[in-house]
Formats: C-alpha cells, structure tokens, sequence
C-alpha cells in the first residue's frame, strides 16, 4: 500500500515537471523588435535627420563577447560608430610674444607692445645671416665680434657693422580682423594680446560619435534610441513606448520561465525523495 501511494505520487510529481519543463523547452524567449523604425542602417549607410542638411555615415558594427570575470560567462556587447564631416569647424593657432612665425616663406619675429589692450602686432623679418654671407664671396662665412660689436670681415680685412652690411629687416603689421595667407589657409587675426596673437580659420572636420546599444543617441538636435538586433543593423527609433512595453514583457517571460523552474526542479526533487521513501524497510 505504501509503495502504490508511492508510485502514484510519483507519477503525479512527474506529469507535473515534466509539464513545466516542456514549456521551458518550446517557449521562445522575447527579443526588442521595432515596426518600421525611423531608421534602419548597415555599415556603410548615409542618412540624415529631419529638419538637418548635416549628413551621417554608418562607419562600423562591432559585436564583442566580454568576459564577466569571475566565472561569471560572457556577455555578448554590440555597439558602433557614426561619422560626420563639420563643413565650416573652427579651428585657431596662437604665436606667443617673442616667437617665429613664417609668412610666405620668410621667417619674422612677433613683437607686441606692452600695453593693456593692444590691437596690432608687428612681424620682424629675421634673415638668413649665413645665406647672405655664403653668397658674398667677398665677405667670410661667419661674422667677428670686437669690443662687443658684431662686424662682417670683408676682403679679408676690412671690418664692417652687422647693421650696415645685412639689409634693414622689413617688418608687416597685423590687426584684429586681418585676413592673409598661412600655411596654405586663409587666416584671420581673431585676438592680439600681450602674450600672443590668435588667427582662425575655417575647414571641415571629421568627428566621431560612439553609439552604444539600447541607449539615447542625440543627431542634430533629434534624440533616438539606438538598438543592434544583431551584428550587422543599427536600428534608431523614436518610439520609446513600444521599447518600455517589449521591455516589460520580456521581464515578465523572465519570471515566469523561473517560476516554471522552481516548479521543475521541487517535482523532480519531490519524485527523488518518495522513490527513496517507497523503498524504506517497514517497521510493521
């Protein structure tokens, strides 16, 4: 009587787990999917915002598996990367007091006055001495200091001044709001302080944003989020309502598929311990 008890039981026990655990096995878990997102995008794509001329490129998709460390498995991270080119960036270069700067070739010294507010700073032509030097066959290729005075030996004997033999250095002034060539750009003086002078000048520029999954990404003032269903797609999409839903939904399928483990494993457990019961010797 006991053992039939038993087996009954057990039998029960067993309809029971197995029933959960069929469901476990045949259930599909729930992914994030969206019905005609605002974009769809592979590595590669061009596409813009609404209300935007700025265009951006799709310049890659990666999917990593990262480590939990610990014995604690791996995550499978996706993310990617936009590009877009600022047609108009600024971009500005300073020259310090008392530095060089070269203009067409030609190297001049930046002298600024020392006032409070200066407007213009003055470019010093600084000459090739041993250019000029090497060019006169009749002058020695260094100059001679006497007394403190820098002298140019000529024709072997003749000892004259530095200021009277090289040229008088020709000097250019620059303002705030100047505009010349530098560097094959065309620069304006932007500020003249005490310590330097600012040009700027206008060019594209490349920049990058970082796109992580399942986060907010703003594009031109557009705020989207970003999801990569798989390796290979970038999803932006504005309906944050239908992303909340899915979300609880698969929390939801979570619970349920533990619970239908709970049920699984106290079953099997349960068949385990009325087999071992069914077989213990009687006391009558």
């Amino acid at each position: 009587m006991q053992r039939r008890a038993a087996v009954i039981s057990v039998v029960f026990f067993l309809v029971i787990g197995a029933g959960a655990y069929s469901l476990i096995a045949t259930a599909s878990t729930p992914s994030v999917s969206f019905e005609n997102p605002e974009y769809s995008l592979a590595q590669g794509d061009e596409f813009s915002v609404p209300g935007s001329d700025q265009a951006y490129t799709v310049s890659s998709i990666t999917e990593e598996e990262e480590s939990g460390g610990h014995g604690g498995g791996t995550t499978l991270v996706r993310s990617g990367e936009l590009t877009y080119v600022n047609d108009s960036a600024r971009y500005t270069e300073t020259w310090d007091n008392e530095s060089t700067v070269t203009l067409d070739g030609t190297d001049y010294r930046v002298e600024i006055a020392n006032v409070s507010e200066p407007s213009e700073a003055t470019l010093v032509e600084l000459y090739n001495e041993t250019a000029i030097l090497q060019a006169d066959s009749n002058a020695d290729n260094e100059t001679v200091t006497r007394d403190g005075e820098r002298y140019v030996v000529v024709n072997d004997s003749t000892l004259v001044s530095v200021d009277e033999y090289f040229p008088e250095n020709e000097t250019r002034t620059v303002a705030e709001g100047d505009s010349f060539d530098y560097n094959n750009q065309s620069v304006t003086v932007a500020a003249v302080e005490t310590s330097g002078v600012t040009v700027e000048w206008f060019a594209p520029e490349e920049n990058t944003v970082t796109v992580d999954n399942e986060a907010n990404l703003t594009l031109s003032g557009q705020q989207y989020l970003a999801y990569f269903p798989d390796g290979e797609t970038l999803v932006l999409t504005q309906n944050y309502d239908s992303y909340q839903t899915q979300l609880s939904e698969i929390e939801h399928f979570h619970e349920t598929e533990n619970g239908l483990w709970g049920v699984t494993i106290v079953s099997f457990t349960t068949v385990i311990l009325l087999i071992g019961m069914a077989f213990l010797p009687s006391r009558y």
